[in-house]
């Protein structure tokens, strides 16, 4: 082959003539400042010109790999030495596919074919070649000095290392990626409470990219009494910290829901934890609290997205305010607010994963979410996989998403028998505790409790009455419950002051009662009321055998 006849475009290059002299400084530029005549001598050896190079001695000792072709089929015209100790001799003449079939294996071929068309140099990045190393391949059209044909001068870099560090950096964040969805989910319940009054369902998706698993979290906490709390938050942030920092807010909420305090009592005090935890992490909350005898969510939010409902007719609710700033920005009052969930209906809560698009404004992607729930029907988890479909969330979703979708049946037919509430006001009196004793045993009795779980409950509506009468005030009311799983008495009156287990002397004429009742009962709590009193419940637990016959 011969070099002298071909020239190559390489990008940001020019071929520009070396300049030549052969006179010497003269005296005027010497008595301008000029080196002495002897250093000007040496400065002025004359260096040869970029086209007198030898090519092909500059390509042979070149450690890049060097290759050229011409015409349509890429004869090979030359390889370089690096090329030959890479891949081994190779036969010029040849068309590549069969000289050079190591670039047939890279996918080459068809970018020899783009460069030669277009006349443009192009560039491929980090391909792994049969040798086991990587290069980055740039094509660079030539043109034959006497316009017979054109070629490609194939020049490859070995960025192996490069490549290697790159791999090792992915596995590094694969690594990270793994530990905090690993983290993410061991934190989140691994099985729902399930509630007697409520049927619930739940989905978390961590997000595609390599840092999006985030601080999504959800909880179902059932308080007793027949109530039932629920949360969902998200923790600003990505990564094993805001994994992190959800686990100790989510057992957080866990224990400060066992004191069975409004919504936004819990909020403020998750709010002081949140700032106790890290100062500059910050995260958005809704807790709510469900009871089947009101009929409707209490609720407070922590700068979080509203809560949806659906009632019996297919209309679509927003929970409105009140909304106070998220968790950890600290001194600001919560407050809780309420929507309807009556039976028939359903309640989404979800994390900003689900709605927020970068191309889209919030208020759009809640009422897509809207439009999506009018038309969801089935089962919660149906619902909830619905929703997310809906909401194009795929394993490549730029943000992590958790949902949960809750459903308030409306119980007929022999269902319905399972589910029963009976209630009366009492007005005081020595004949009070006759009285509540007497419909007490009438309401079991007409419920076909077992004589023995009759019993038990006309003696803790006995001591609970008693306690409301010595220790509470007016307005005082018995109320009575039953589910398909257990049996619960309940009794409220004005005064907030919340009884406690205690024990009680041999001597003493009171102080039995609650004692009694945690002994005879499978659970029992009290809780203060928004009007200004408190309740106080106890529950049993029916066993599979003993459970009524509706």
């Amino acid at each position: 082959m011969n070099f002298t006849r071909w020239s190559a475009r390489l990008p940001g290059t020019q071929r520009r003539a070396a300049a030549r002299t052969d006179d010497l400084v003269t005296e005027d530029r010497l008595s301008e400042g000029a080196v002495p005549a002897a250093r000007a001598e040496q400065l002025t050896v004359p260096a040869p010109a970029v086209d007198e190079l030898p090519v092909r001695e500059v390509l042979d000792r070149v450690p890049a790999l060097v290759a050229l072709v011409h015409g349509p089929d890429h004869r090979l015209a030359y390889v370089n030495d690096a090329y030959v100790v890479a891949f081994g001799l190779r036969p010029t003449g040849e068309p590549a596919r069969q000289a050079l079939p190591e670039l047939e294996e890279i996918g080459l071929l068809p970018l020899l074919d783009q460069v030669l068309r277009s006349g443009k140099p192009r560039t491929v990045k980090s391909r792994k070649a049969p040798d086991g190393r990587s290069y980055t391949f740039t094509c660079t059209p030539v043109t034959q000095g006497d316009g017979g044909g054109g070629g490609v001068l194939v020049f490859a870099t070995d960025v192996t290392d490069h490549a290697e560090a790159a791999e090792r950096l992915r596995a590094s964040e694969r690594r990270q990626r793994e530990t905090a969805v690993t983290l993410q989910r061991s934190l989140l319940p691994q099985e729902l409470e399930e509630p007697d009054d409520l049927r619930i369902a739940a989905t978390y998706h961590p997000g595609g990219t390599e840092a999006a698993v985030g601080g999504d979290w959800y909880d179902v906490i059932t308080l007793g009494g027949g109530r039932t709390a629920l949360v969902i938050g998200d923790v600003m942030g990505r990564g094993v910290r805001a994994a992190a920092v959800m686990g100790q807010l989510r057992t957080a909420v866990r224990a400060y829901a066992r004191l069975d305090l409004p919504p936004h009592e819990i909020l403020q005090l998750l709010d002081g934890l949140a700032m106790e935890i890290d100062a500059n992490q910050i995260a958005t909350c809704v807790y709510a609290i469900h009871d089947p005898n009101e009929g409707k969510l209490v609720y407070a939010s922590a700068g979080h997205l509203p809560i949806l409902v659906r009632d019996e007719s297919g209309v679509v609710l927003r929970a409105d305010e009140p909304t106070g700033p998220p968790l950890g920005t600290g001194g600001w009052m919560h407050a809780s607010g309420s929507i309807p969930l009556g039976p028939g209906s359903t309640a989404v809560l979800y994390t900003d994963g689900l709605v927020e698009r970068r191309n889209e404004d919030l208020d759009e992607g809640i009422a897509a979410l809207e439009r999506a729930l009018a038309g969801a029907t089935g089962t919660p988890q149906v619902i909830c996989d619905r929703l997310v479909r809906s909401a194009g969330v795929t394993a490549e979703h730029d943000d992590d998403v958790a949902v949960m979708v809750l459903q308030h049946p409306a119980r007929t037919g022999p269902d319905s028998e399972l589910f029963r509430n009976a209630a009366l006001e009492l007005l005081g009196g020595v004949e009070a505790a006759p009285r509540a004793r007497a419909f007490a045993s009438g309401v079991l009795t007409s419920w076909r409790f077992p004589v023995e779980l009759h019993d038990l409950g006309v003696l803790a509506v006995s001591e609970l009455v008693a306690n409301s009468l010595q220790h509470g005030m007016p307005p005082m009311r018995l109320r009575l419950r039953r589910t398909d799983r257990r049996l619960i008495v309940e009794v409220t009156d004005g005064d907030d002051h919340l009884p406690r287990r205690r024990r009680a002397e041999a001597g003493d004429e009171s102080g039995r009662g609650i004692a009694i009742v945690a002994t005879i009962a499978s659970n029992w709590g009290s809780r203060r009321t928004p009007g200004g009193g408190k309740a106080v419940w106890c529950e049993f637990v029916l066993p599979q055998g003993q459970r009524p016959a509706p």
